[in-house]
């Protein structure tokens, strides 16, 4: 409990209001909140065909990426990363959540039936590095061509 208090914290901390975010997670039926990227972290939103296979890779390379959102249709997975990542960020057929733009977080441990956390957040801060990310996603992009490919 003291982990998921603390991704709370962590969490919260970027909200106009931290307590109404609180409030908000703990009075909403959906157990979701609004929050904005762009300040602890930004989002980078793979499609799950990719985003699951990048995935393995890095949790092959790293002993835990940071957070994860995916959505319950599992079309959509976002990986947590630096602020300012979504401003630089060039790849094709990835979306962006940085400044200027909100995300659906759930309450770190709880479900909820439009989006859940793959990895949820420690409450430390861990994000996942930008370039890693990429190369993983090249990894993972390669490895579904090879299986296309037979």
């Amino acid at each position: 409990m003291a982990g998921a208090k603390t991704a709370v914290d962590w969490l919260a901390s970027v909200a106009p209001d931290p307590e109404a975010c609180r409030r908000e997670w703990e009075r909403n039926p959906l157990g979701v909140a609004l929050l904005p990227a762009g300040r602890a972290w930004d989002v980078l939103i793979l499609p799950g065909t990719l985003g699951y296979p990048t995935l393995d890779v890095l949790t092959r390379i790293l002993n835990r990426p940071g957070p994860v959102l995916v959505d319950f249709g599992d079309d959509r997975m976002g990986f947590f990363v630096a602020p300012g990542t979504a401003a630089r960020w060039l790849g094709t057929g990835i979306r962006t959540a940085g400044a200027g733009t909100w995300i659906v977080v759930p309450y770190p441990g709880r479900s909820t039936r439009e989006v859940r956390w793959l990895v949820t957040p420690d409450g430390s801060g861990t994000l996942t590095d930008a370039a890693l990310l990429e190369l993983a996603m090249h990894e993972a992009a390669a490895g579904l061509a090879v299986g296309e490919d037979g």
